[in-house]
């Protein structure tokens, strides 16, 4: 009887490729995880630091240093991570190497609320708190303000945030008890008065009209106030 070694050949080397990998395999999931590493995309305003990401992962893992890899539910971090006020995406991988890594972005605050309460307002409408780390230079936000009606305050900090005209000179937004809206400008005495903040498009291009022609004549701080609340009208307030 012919043997076929060529056929013995093909399944001993079948089944060293098979050995090697659940050899390696095995060892993968027994490789313990080492520090998480934290990057931050994005900004580098750093309102969380990585050692208070590191910290929210101990926390809520029972600590992921010196960890099986196979016993770590990412989901659960990620999710852990999201549930921060600060943390607006979270992404955590085990690199082959057994690191441990979180990719962090961080909430934009675009205005500061400083009444009763203090905290941001981010780039989405909803409320951020304030950092010990990084103090964020936004506009700050009085009067009656209502956690939980942010809405009207969210529209007119979110036009200033992107326009250079606006982000440049408003330094406060105010809203009165009847959730009229007013700002106030850098360097200027006056108050302007937006109204209930309906067509805010053609009443800020009123506002720069109004500045820029007084700036070149030099009698901005002639005013007291600046009525834009009606669409078509600017209505000046002298001192």
């Amino acid at each position: 009887m012919r043997v076929n070694y060529g056929y013995i050949k093909v399944l001993i080397l079948l089944g060293l490729v098979v050995f090697l990998y659940a050899f390696t395999n095995a060892r993968n999931k027994s490789r313990v995880v080492a520090k998480p590493i934290v990057e931050f995309l994005g900004s580098d305003n750093l309102y969380l630091t990585h050692d208070n990401v590191s910290k929210l992962l101990i926390q809520n893992y029972g600590g992921v240093k010196n960890v099986p890899k196979e016993t770590l539910v990412l989901n659960e971090l990620e999710k852990a991570l999201k549930s921060n006020p600060m943390i607006k995406t979270a992404e955590v991988y085990v690199a082959v190497n057994g690191k441990l890594n979180a990719e962090i972005e961080q909430k934009t605050p675009i205005a500061r609320v400083s009444t009763n309460a203090s905290y941001y307002i981010d780039d989405e409408g909803s409320s951020m708190p304030l950092s010990k780390n990084y103090s964020a230079r936004v506009p700050l936000v009085t009067g009656y303000v209502e956690k939980n009606n942010l809405k009207k305050v969210f529209k007119i900090a979110r036009k200033i945030n992107k326009d250079e005209f606006l982000k440049k000179h408003v330094f406060e937004i105010h809203q009165d008890i009847n959730m009229n809206l007013y700002l106030r400008l850098r360097k200027c005495d006056f108050i302007v008065q937006l109204g209930d903040g309906e067509f805010l498009d053609k009443k800020i291009n009123n506002l720069k009209a109004f500045y820029k022609q007084n700036q070149k004549n030099n009698t901005l701080n002639k005013y007291s106030q600046v009525n834009l609340q009606f669409e078509n009208q600017v209505i000046c307030t002298k001192i």
